[in-house]
C-alpha cells in the first residue's frame, strides 16, 4: 500500500500551479521550547492552502470526457480554491457546494476564480451530502478533498518536499487533521523511506474523528463537531484515508478553541502572518507535546496549513490567545464599597497588566469586581496573586477556564442601579503602559466614589476608561478642575443616551 503511494507521489502533476514553498525556521518558538521548530509554509501557496496540490493532481489527470463533463467538489472553502483555481487553468467548468457557515472570504476568492458556489447546509457533511446528488443528477465529475488516491498523493508532495529542505531529518512531523488526505499523504511518504520519523495528527477537541478511529480501530462518526476551525470540521475520517493513518500515524493530539487561537498568535510573532484556525492546527499540537513530553534539542516540522481567515474573525482570536498561552488570569473578587476600595485593591495587584476590570455598583456595603491580569505563566503566577488578596480579605473565584466568563461575562458586567445619587459618567483616555491603570486609580484618590468602572485592553497606544462617579452638584466645579489636573483626556458621558437606557 505504502509503496504504490510513494510512486503516485513521485509522479504527481502538482508543479504547474503548486509553489514549493519554503520550510521556515520559527525562532521565537524554537527558543521558547528549547526545540528546533521548522515551519512548512503552505499558507503561501496560490490559494493559501495546500489543497490546491491534491485538487490540481486529481483533475489534471481526469480523462478528456471527465473533464468535458465539468467537476464539482463539496468544501469548508480551500479545496474549493484548489478545484476553482485547477479548473481556471485547465478550463473547465467548477460547481462548488459550500456550507453556509464557510467565511466570506473563502467563497469571495472561489467566486473570483472562476468557480460557481452553492451554499448549502450548515456542515461540510451536509455539503458533501448535497454536491453528491447534483453530481449524478447533472453527470459531474466529482473531485472528493480528501479521499481519493490521486488528491492524497498531491498532499503527499509537501513531505517530499520537507525531506529536500530538511538539512537533518526531523524527529517529528506535526500535522493538521480533517478527513485525512494531508496526513495519508505525508504519512504514507515519510514512514516507507523514514520510518522512524514520527508522524503526529493534531484535530480540535470537537472535531477528534481520526483520534476517535484510531481508538475504536475503525471508523466512527462523530454526533456533532465544532467548527471554529472550519477547514477540519469533519465527522467521519475518510475511508481511503483511515487504513494509510492506522498503518502510520503514531499519535493524535486534541487541541481547545484557545490553545488554536495561542498558535495563530505564536505563527504571526515569527512569520507575521495570520493563519486561519485549522492551519495553526499543528503548532498547537506542537506546543502540547512538548509541554507534556518535555522534549529538548529535537527537530520539529510542523504544517501551516492555511491562512484564509476572515478580519471579523482576528478579534476572537487575540482576545483568546492570551488565554490558551496561559498567559491571563480571569477572576472575581469582592471589595468593600466604599472611597478608596479600588485603589486599595489594585495595589495588591501591582503592576502586573491589567487587561479587563469590570465593576457596576449593586449594593450599598460590598461590590464584584470581574478583573483580568496578563501573567507569564498563569498557573504559577495565579496562586501567588490569589494567596495575595486572600491573605487581605478579598474573596476570590477563578474564571480563567470559565467559559461563560470568558465569552459572555466579561462584556456583560454592568447593569441598572436607579438608587445611585449624583453619578456623572465620564471617558477616559490615557497612554497604555504597565501600572497606567494603577496610576490613574491614584490620581482619582479617595475624594468621590467610583459607582461604575470598565477598562480593557485592547493592545492599542492608549487605555480606555468607562467610569461612573458620585459627585454632589456643589462639587462639580472642584471635580473637573481635579480632571484638568490629572492629564488625562476625559468626556463627560453622563447624557449619553446608551448609558441612559442599560446603567442608569
Amino acid at each position: 500500500m505504502l509503496e504504490s503511494y510513494v510512486k503516485k507521489i513521485l509522479k504527481a502533476r502538482v508543479y504547474d500551479i503548486v509553489d514549493k514553498v519554503p520550510l521556515d525556521s520559527a525562532v521565537n518558538l524554537s527558543l521558547r521550547t528549547g526545540n528546533q521548530i521548522l515551519l512548512k509554509r503552505e499558507d503561501l501557496q496560490p490559494v493559501f492552502s495546500f489543497k490546491l496540490r491534491g485538487a490540481y493532481n486529481k483533475m489534471v489527470q481526469l480523462t478528456q470526457e471527465e473533464k468535458d463533463r465539468g467537476v464539482i467538489a463539496a468544501s469548508a472553502g480551500n479545496h474549493a480554491q484548489g478545484v476553482a483555481l485547477s479548473a481556471n487553468k485547465l478550463g473547465l467548468e467548477a460547481l462548488i457546494v459550500m456550507p453556509k457557515t464557510t467565511p466570506d472570504i473563502k467563497v469571495t476568492a472561489v467566486k473570483r476564480l472562476g468557480g460557481k458556489v452553492e451554499l448549502y447546509g450548515n456542515s461540510y457533511d451536509e455539503a458533501y451530502q448535497h454536491a453528491k446528488k447534483l453530481e449524478k443528477a447533472h453527470a459531474l465529475t466529482f473531485i472528493h478533498p480528501y479521499d481519493d488516491p490521486d488528491v492524497i498523493a498531491g498532499q503527499g508532495t509537501i513531505a517530499m518536499e520537507i525531506m529536500q529542505q530538511c538539512e537533518q531529518d526531523p524527529d517529528a512531523i506535526f500535522v493538521p487533521v480533517g478527513g485525512g488526505g494531508l496526513i495519508a499523504g505525508i504519512s504514507a511518504y515519510i514512514k516507507y523511506l523514514y520510518p522512524e520519523i514520527k508522524i503526529i495528527g493534531v484535530e480540535p477537541d470537537d472535531a477528534g474523528s481520526l483520534y476517535e478511529a484510531l481508538k475504536a480501530k475503525k471508523r466512527v462518526v462523530l454526533d456533532q463537531v465544532g467548527i471554529f476551525a472550519d477547514g477540519v470540521a469533519v465527522r467521519q475520517v475518510g475511508a481511503e484515508t483511515f487504513p494509510v493513518a492506522l498503518k502510520c500515524v503514531d499519535d493524535v493530539i486534541l487541541v481547545g478553541a484557545d490553545e488554536i487561537c495561542a498558535a495563530i498568535k505564536d505563527i504571526f510573532d515569527d512569520t507575521r502572518t495570520v493563519t486561519e484556525p485549522a492551519g495553526a492546527l499543528a503548532v498547537a499540537g506542537l506546543k502540547k507535546y512538548i509541554r507534556d513530553k518535555k522534549p529538548v534539542n529535537k527537530i520539529f516540522v510542523a504544517i501551516n496549513s492555511g491562512a484564509n481567515i476572515n478580519f471579523d474573525r482576528l478579534r476572537h482570536v487575540a482576545e483568546r490567545a492570551e488565554l490558551g498561552e496561559h498567559r491571563e488570569v480571569l477572576f472575581s473578587a469582592t471589595i468593600d464599597e466604599r472611597p478608596g476600595s479600588f485603589l486599595k485593591f489594585c495595589k495588591i495587584v501591582g503592576t502586573r497588566g491589567i487587561t479587563e476590570f469590570n465593576y457596576r455598583y449593586s449594593h450599598e456595603d460590598m461590590a464584584r469586581v470581574f478583573v483580568g491580569v496578563k501573567t507569564r505563566n498563569a498557573d504559577a503566577e495565579k496562586e501567588i496573586l490569589f494567596n495575595a488578596l486572600i491573605s487581605k480579605g478579598y474573596p476570590v473565584i477563578d474564571f480563567s477556564d470559565n467559559e461563560i466568563a470568558k465569552l459572555h461575562l466579561r462584556h456583560m458586567v454592568g447593569g441598572h442601579a436607579p438608587e445611585l445619587e449624583n453619578e456623572h459618567i465620564y471617558r477616559f483616555e490615557f497612554p497604555e503602559r504597565p501600572g497606567a491603570l494603577l496610576r490613574f486609580l491614584k490620581g482619582m484618590g479617595h475624594n468621590w466614589n467610583i459607582s461604575l468602572f470598565h477598562y480593557r485592553n485592547h493592545g492599542a497606544a492608549f487605555g480606555r476608561v468607562l467610569a461612573g462617579i458620585q459627585v454632589p452638584d456643589n462639587e462639580l466645579e472642584n471635580f473637573h478642575n481635579f480632571l484638568d489636573e490629572l492629564g488625562y483626556n476625559y468626556w463627560d458621558e453622563t447624557d449619553n443616551p446608551a448609558y441612559k437606557e442599560f446603567l442608569i
